[in-house]
């Protein structure tokens, strides 16, 4: 088990023969707007130049700059195709740079809000619900990619990944198996409101829900209050593990992501980033560093997030590369 404690990653000398040889580096976007069960975007190569995408309907208040040429032609054959899921209350973009990395490197990349519990809909937010429609909600996007998007024959169905942040990497543990252990929440639960509320009142947890498709996983700062030694051990997908120092919202001061490192079954790839929770998203511009700081700040003051994310971003594409292409898309 491989452990690395460091403010950014020591620079990648290079991303191996998958790297960005055979695409040009932007990304093509196609927005998905047209239903409110499917609200995101997908990202895939493209040989045009990039420039800001505007979201329309699908803006979120602030503008954190996606970038891509939209509905740029697809093209490509058995493209590997990763899925993202977000942290509470974010939305499908929170990690757009690293989404349009993989699209730069040849991969195919989908994400959507998870209905009820994103930046302008807590509507299901801290309520048990969520543990089963996140992962009904990935498992929706996985039907939609590979058996009605328009352009679905470019993507290889045996080449699937996952990349989950905050609860959306919890969200990734129970679609790979894990069976979240909802009695050591209460237990430790103080609020009386939402999901503990429901807990301490005796309601049913729902049923997870599982997805065989997922032939490997990038797992961030997970929100770790439902994860255990005993369940993480049923999870027999590969996986890369990313965890801050410093914690945060959602995650606490680190230490529960500590727990949850030091649990995990094999071998994986783990890396611990001397940062909080929030230097895993995308980077700020000073607009919307204004516009929302909370996600913006950084701890300790003055870590370079543009810098660490083209470590994390280079080492995300490689370990897909590595996984689901046998060297590349």
């Amino acid at each position: 088990m491989r452990r690395t404690i460091r403010a950014f990653a020591v620079a990648l000398c290079c991303l191996g023969s998958f790297a960005l040889g055979s695409f040009a580096k932007a990304s093509g976007i196609q927005l998905l707007d047209a239903d409110p069960a499917l609200s995101g975007a997908i990202w895939y190569p493209c040989a045009a130049e990039p420039t800001h995408v505007a979201l329309g309907n699908l803006a979120v208040g602030a503008d954190f700059d996606l970038k891509g040429v939209k509905d740029c032609p697809v093209t490509g054959a058995r493209l590997p195709l990763v899925i993202f899921s977000h942290g509470r209350g974010g939305w499908f973009g929170a990690n757009h740079d690293t989404e349009e990395a993989l699209a730069d490197a040849g991969f195919i990349v989908a994400a959507i809000n998870h209905p009820g519990d994103t930046t302008n809909d807590s509507s299901r937010r801290d309520t048990l619900s969520v543990w089963a429609s996140r992962p009904a909600d990935i498992v929706r996007l996985l039907d939609f990619m590979l058996k009605d998007w328009k352009d679905r024959a470019v993507i290889d169905p045996a080449k699937v990944g996952f990349f989950g942040f905050s609860l959306g990497g919890a969200t990734g543990f129970v679609l790979m198996g894990t069976r979240p252990d909802f009695a050591r929440v209460a237990g430790l639960c103080k609020e009386t409101t939402g999901s503990c509320a429901e807990l301490h009142s005796g309601a049913t947890p729902p049923e997870p829900i599982q997805d065989a498709r997922i032939r490997a996983a990038v797992i961030v700062d997970p929100a770790p209050g439902t994860l255990t030694r005993e369940n993480l051990a049923l999870v027999k997908v590969p996986f890369q593990f990313w965890r801050s120092q410093f914690g945060g919202p959602g995650v606490g001061d680190g230490s529960g992501t500590a727990r949850v490192a030091d649990g995990l079954p094999g071998k994986p790839d783990i890396h611990v980033v001397a940062a909080g929770h929030f230097a895993f998203l995308a980077p700020c511009s000073a607009e919307l560093a204004a516009a929302v700081p909370r996600i913006c700040t950084d701890t300790p003051a003055g870590f370079d997030r543009a810098g660490f994310h083209r470590e994390f971003n280079a080492a995300v594409v490689k370990y897909f590369g590595e996984q689901l292409a046998g060297g590349g898309p």
